[in-house]
């Protein structure tokens, strides 16, 4: 196969045939592969997602498509189901898209023949010109990358997303790494390569709704800057200087007030305002200990990502050339 991509899918049943029919309008592109793979990964649907995809399998229209589905044991989450994909592309360039249809595959195509004609570049990512968002969850957004950039030991673009196509020696640097807590734009930027990036816009959805909530995105933000940096351990040193330098200083205050005019309030209230901020300190430093720890903990299991139930192949040029009278079947399934 001249070009995987690979399509994390979750709860995402109504967009799967528009999809491929996006698909296959967009291979009369000039800039389109003459051989494509179309790899879904069902991360633990409810909606019969992986089920519509098996049915579209089972209807070929063009013999450049080759489609593959893989059906997680349960839902491990969108890095996973990357990571599944990646283990089973069987292409030389391969790619990220989602199934909702927001991401263009033409843009895809573009990538793909920009790679082929920049023999020097191994990475083309896409990058939005604008969020469709709300202006809080935007604004919040900006403040994670210009953090992130702050703090971590690498750069990370801004508005930077998974929707990308890259070659196979990116692809094995990125399995290279089998860490369980995986933030694949921190790992795109960590393992290097000269990438290339293009601004695109992003559409709207065809179907559904997202699965993102706030709150996820906070855990993968945090998840994130955990992953790729220890300055928050740094924090907690910085804290513990900073409250040192200032308890010393207070310390000297009182003191000098003792002895050269006395002591006429016993300074309750003083006391208190100390204790909570002191407590406050280490209950934030035992915080972010503990996340570290957490993470150390979980890595030690060596559990794996993620557990596939069942992978179907499907080779449909084979299916669009095979003859009549050799008995050609109209599904060629492997299940594992």
């Amino acid at each position: 196969m001249e070009l995987s991509l690979i399509i994390p899918c979750h709860n995402e049943a109504e967009n799967i045939e528009p999809f491929v029919d996006l698909i296959q309008a967009c291979m009369d592109s000039p800039d389109a592969p003459a051989t494509l793979e179309l790899l879904f990964v069902d991360d633990g649907s409810t909606d019969g997602t992986f089920a519509r995809v098996t049915q579209m399998m089972e209807c070929p229209t063009t013999k450049r498509i080759s489609i593959k589905a893989i059906e997680l044991s349960r839902n491990f989450g969108k890095e996973a189901a990357m990571l599944a994909g990646l283990e089973s592309a069987s292409g030389a360039l391969i790619g990220f898209i989602d199934a909702d249809l927001q991401q263009d595959p033409a843009i895809s195509f573009q990538m793909f023949a920009y790679l082929q004609h920049h023999p020097d570049t191994d990475c083309v990512a896409a990058v939005q010109e604008e969020r469709k968002e709300g202006a809080l969850r935007r604004w919040f957004k900006h403040r994670f990358y210009a953090a992130f950039n702050a703090v971590g030991d690498i750069d990370l673009p801004a508005n930077a997303s998974d929707f990308r196509v890259f070659r196979r020696n990116v692809a094995d640097a990125l399995m290279s790494m089998p860490e369980y807590f995986r933030f694949s734009k921190g790992l795109f930027a960590w393992v290097g390569f000269h990438t290339h990036t293009i601004p695109y816009k992003p559409r709207e959805r065809h179907a559904g709704s997202t699965s993102w909530s706030f709150r996820d995105l906070v855990h993968y933000a945090v998840s994130g800057i955990v992953s790729f940096t220890t300055w928050p351990l740094r924090l907690v040193l910085y804290l513990g200087l900073l409250t040192s330098i200032a308890s010393i200083i207070y310390l000297i205050v009182v003191l000098s007030e003792y002895l050269i005019v006395g002591i006429s309030v016993p300074g309750y209230p003083t006391l208190v305002c100390l204790l909570l901020l002191f407590f406050g300190i280490v209950m934030l430093a035992l915080g972010i200990f503990g996340e570290y720890l957490g993470r150390i903990y979980i890595e030690g299991k060596r559990r794996p990502v993620y557990i596939a139930r069942q992978m179907r192949t499907q080779d449909l040029t084979q299916m669009s050339c095979a003859p009549a009278d050799q008995g050609a079947h109209p599904s060629q399934e492997d299940d594992r």
